[in-house]
């Protein structure tokens, strides 16, 4: 633990769309420091978006499907780890959403989807109507911490 607080950096809003969230899913989209490469992936899964309707409302919604309101963390306790349930801060909400989009979105099928654009634009738009693979892994989250709510009273 840092024994000074440090400061937080700004993020820079993206350039097309002047949002905070498009610029953080492209950098977790980008690899190998390619910005370029993610700006084009994402702005084209975008467009591809707008035949459905507003692409950052629809980003929008599907970032509120996806975000979970707990997790769990793991705490050890005389000897046992417990899984103690902790309400998750908006930082973190807007991190695991997108990881969980992008994730779903990298383990959709080639076959079916040929580029990445394509399968990110399909997961955007399977979270925004409740469905897909990042929805189904926040149900999963929110599930265990609600079976381990018993071990709420360990939170510190």
């Amino acid at each position: 633990m840092p024994r000074h607080p440090y400061k937080k950096r700004r993020q820079q809003v993206d350039v097309i769309y002047r949002n905070l969230e498009v610029s953080k899913l492209i950098n977790y989209i980008m690899e190998d420091g390619k910005k370029s490469v993610a700006e084009s992936i994402v702005y084209q899964a975008l467009e591809i978006l707008k035949k459905e309707g507003e692409p950052l409302k629809l980003l929008h919604k599907a970032l509120n499907n996806v975000s979970p309101n707990f997790e769990v963390k793991p705490r050890r306790l005389g000897g046992a780890s417990y899984l103690v349930p902790s309400e998750v801060r908006k930082e973190r909400k807007l991190y695991l959403a997108l990881n969980w989009i992008v994730d779903g979105a990298r383990s959709r099928s080639q076959k079916e989807y040929h580029n990445f654009k394509d399968k990110l634009s399909a997961e955007i738009l399977d979270a925004s109507k409740n469905q897909g693979a990042a929805v189904s892994k926040r149900s999963q989250v929110e599930k265990l911490a609600e079976a381990n709510k018993a071990f709420a009273h360990l939170k510190w």
